[in-house]
């Protein structure tokens, strides 16, 4: 099953500092997710000036609970940069794959 993940990091004057800090863990495991079919499309949100401020991507899990495992142990949920993540089943169109 495809999911849209929608992720937003905190507000609070450390927010930016905690996601520099997991940034180059998270990208490794974006790398490894890509290789292995999960990671299909990814992009950082960012506000208007340009500052990242979240985390937009599309994965693809056999399961929802799959979904939730990889969570556990994503770089900027263990680092608490993501303070919000909203997860949305989705179907990604023939012509994107």
């Amino acid at each position: 099953m495809q999911y849209i993940i929608t992720a937003y990091d905190g507000t609070d004057e450390q927010a930016i500092d905690r996601r520099l800090m997991a940034r180059d863990e998270h990208l490794k495991s974006v790398e490894k997710r890509v290789k292995d079919g999960q990671h299909l499309y990814g992009a950082a949100i960012l506000d208007e000036g340009g500052k990242m401020i979240g985390s937009m991507m599309v994965v693809e899990f056999p399961s929802k609970d799959e979904l939730d495992n990889w969570l556990k142990v994503e770089p900027y949920v263990v680092e608490n940069v993501w303070q919000k993540i909203d997860i949305q089943p989705c179907n990604v169109a023939s012509i994107f794959r």
